[in-house]
């Protein structure tokens, strides 16, 4: 409504995508069968969270918040949401290699005993609920968000990071498949268990599998993005050189050859 007052017409499709898409897979994951096996099962609650913190902002990004954010907001609030925009944490998180080291780090958390009370507290599990969506939007709307200028040098040595945090990221899931120790030492479950629930050890191997397939995944869409945000780049320093005049360069150039000398 506001955009619309401000002569700015909004597609349908990020609508959509913003309800269907990353509301409704919020949905599935807390009300289905993730959400409800993820206190029992260690798979269930691994995948579970891996889901909150890559699918779900991935697809509420499809919406294009940000974007409809600036069209909708004037004046003071326009301003305010360029500086929240353009603040230092907020660029910090831009960085196409702060999803990957975040994700690093808190899956490393399956491998110490932490986990199961993270998985077994009710406190913990609604801070998980609430927490580690929001934490995912904060980390995939400054990157997708085109508004964030980078430098072609400065992508290209996130691009080669990223490759980096590819490998890293495997590591959690393939030290919980490896493993032939239950490492979250969480008392077994009791009472009447479904014929298919597996034995603990089993459990954590699943687990395993489930989060190295979801974190090596979850690196091409910031590989993607990176390629995109480049060639863009690119593209627009190649433009703003094609501007200069011959004075213009010559300037720029003998500056270049004087910062060297120095």
């Amino acid at each position: 409504m506001l955009a619309r007052r401000n002569s700015v017409r909004w597609p349908a499709w990020p609508t959509l995508a913003f309800f269907v898409l990353g509301l409704g897979s919020y949905a599935w994951i807390e009300f289905g069968f993730l959400g409800t096996w993820s206190t029992d099962l260690r798979w269930a609650f691994t995948t579970r969270v891996a889901f909150l913190l890559f699918v779900v902002p991935g697809l509420l990004a499809l919406g294009r918040p940000v974007s409809l954010a600036r069209a909708a907001a004037s004046g003071l609030p326009a301003r305010l949401l360029e500086r929240i925009l353009r603040s230092w944490p907020v660029r910090l998180m831009g960085n196409a290699i702060f999803a990957p080291v975040v994700a690093l780090v808190g899956f490393c958390l399956f491998l110490t005993p932490f986990s199961a009370a993270l998985r077994l507290d009710p406190t913990w599990e609604a801070a998980i609920t609430i927490g580690v969506p929001l934490a995912g939007l904060l980390m995939v709307l400054p990157v997708t968000d085109s508004g964030l200028l980078r430098t072609s040098l400065f992508i290209t040595a996130e691009f080669m990071l990223a490759f980096v945090e590819l490998v890293l990221d495997a590591i959690p899931g393939i030290l919980l498949r490896l493993n032939e120790t239950v490492l979250d030492h969480a008392p077994a479950v009791t009472g009447a268990l479904p014929r298919w629930f597996p034995a603990p050890l089993h459990d954590q191997h699943l687990s395993g599998d489930l989060l190295w397939f979801i974190a090596e995944v979850a690196d091409i869409p910031v590989l993607i993005i990176l390629f995109v945000r480049w060639m863009r780049t690119d593209r627009r320093e190649a433009q703003q050189m094609d501007e200069l005049t011959d004075e213009q360069m010559e300037q720029l150039t003998q500056e270049h050859l004087h910062r060297f000398q120095r």
